[in-house]
């Protein structure tokens, strides 16, 4: 696997959740600005309506960046599935696709969950359009298996994923828009699971297999 120094990893990862919250937190400072001038009662509403969507935005982000990126999915034990779905649903609400489950595992640890949010974020930057991201996670003999599946408009694998997830760095080098999958298939290999990538039919399928128990 290719490697890259830590201190570029960590600013590369900083900018990459920055570039998730500049949009909702700009609609928040916008919807301010627009509050604090002289105007009819319809655009304060609008206003107040956009102060509202942005904040709601930014807070779901947020909560789901600190558990994808941050110390919370390095706890031990067993995490709680309805949160993490809870968490997640609020995260790609915040985007353009929509979300399915299919869950059949007895146990997830909070690094299972830390993995499944980060291929979800994967699923959801193949989808420029929208779409549905379907979650299916399965206890197998090999071990656990999650797959994400995106299903949408120009569905798409861009090569420097695929580079990622093959352990190779891109042509053009590591950067903040494509280290996400780098930072994923890290958390798979250090569950001892296969990271795979592919595009067929209007679709982008990533799974990850053979996941050890965690926690």
């Amino acid at each position: 696997m290719s490697s890259i120094d830590p201190a570029r990893l960590s600013a590369y990862v900083a900018s990459r959740i920055c570039h998730d919250l500049v949009s909702p937190v700009s609609s928040v400072t916008n919807a301010l600005d627009l509050m604090s001038e002289p105007g009819d009662h319809e655009m304060k509403e609008q206003a107040e309506a956009l102060l509202h969507d942005g904040a709601e935005k930014a807070a779901a982000r947020i909560q789901f960046l600190r558990y994808a990126f941050g110390s919370i999915g390095l706890n031990a034990g067993a995490a709680d599935i309805h949160e993490a779905r809870k968490i997640t649903e609020a995260f790609i609400k915040s985007h353009k696709p929509s979300v399915e489950w299919d869950i059949q595992a007895d146990h997830l640890s909070f690094s299972h969950v830390r993995l499944m949010m980060n291929l979800v974020m994967m699923a959801v930057e193949s989808l420029p359009r929208g779409g549905v991201v379907s979650v299916r996670i399965r206890s197998e003999a090999g071990g656990l298996t999650i797959t994400l599946t995106a299903k949408g408009d120009r569905a798409r694998l861009k090569s420097e994923v695929t580079a990622a997830i093959e352990g190779t760095e891109p042509e053009e080098g590591w950067r903040a828009e494509n280290i996400q999958s780098l930072f994923t298939k890290m958390i798979s290999d250090g569950l001892d699971g296969e990271l795979t990538a592919k595009h067929s039919d209007g679709q982008v399928i990533f799974m990850v297999t053979g996941l050890r128990a965690e926690g």
